[in-house]
């Protein structure tokens, strides 16, 4: 079968699930929050919802008791603070990226509430900052994803016509904010979200993780 070929000048990455695996993060920061709460901590699968309930801005008050305002805030501050000794690239993702950067400009995009400075230094450390020529988190923005904004001010930077973009995530939101920003959407499967839950946002293209892309990218 030959693999979907699609045309982009642009590439907008997620990070989280996309371009490292944050796994061991989540589950830091759970536990953390909920000793911190006076509460045993969590199962795994438990501390790995409460990021998808707030990729999704949903609530979390049926996994979490007490006053879920103080865990999220001991949460994001755990997470925060470990996602450079915790995450990991996803194996392979630096030489896709090499790949990809002979064929478009790449940028990042991540609902990550930190300065980008703190971004940049993370992907430093694991040898793939140069490949992106912008990055862009939820202190830039106004409305993080699903909202469009974050891609339209990546195609302002990266001077590309957003038609001529894509964007890849491991979550619906990116799917969402891509379509709603007119952008082909590629959908990986190395993240927090199902194949079942990503299908049903109907993505250009649905991957295992973002190593695959190189060989559909024209």
């Amino acid at each position: 079968m030959t693999p979907t070929k699609l045309k982009a000048k642009g590439i907008f990455f997620d990070l989280d699930g996309t371009i490292v695996d944050s796994t061991e993060a989540y589950l830091a920061a759970a536990k953390t929050a909920f000793q911190t709460m006076g509460h045993e901590p969590p199962e795994i699968k438990v501390a790995l919802e409460i990021p998808r309930r707030l990729e999704l801005n949903q609530p979390i008050t049926d996994l979490v008791k007490g006053d879920t305002q103080r865990f999220l805030n001991v949460y994001l501050k755990s997470y925060y603070s470990s996602t450079t000794e915790k995450t990991k690239p996803i194996p392979g993702i630096a030489d896709a990226l090499k790949a990809l950067s002979s064929k478009a400009k790449l940028a990042l995009i991540t609902m990550r509430r930190v300065p980008s400075q703190d971004v940049t230094a993370e992907l430093e450390s694991f040898g793939v900052a140069q490949y992106f020529t912008h990055v862009i988190t939820s202190l830039d923005t106004h409305k993080p994803k699903p909202s469009p904004e974050a891609l339209i001010r990546a195609v302002q930077a990266m001077d590309v016509q957003i038609c001529d973009c894509l964007i890849v995530g491991d979550s619906v939101s990116d799917v969402r904010a891509g379509k709603a920003a007119g952008a082909e959407t590629v959908a990986v499967l190395s993240g927090l979200f199902s194949r079942e839950e990503l299908a049903r946002e109907k993505p250009d293209l649905i991957l295992r993780d973002a190593t695959y892309l190189p060989s559909h990218v024209g």
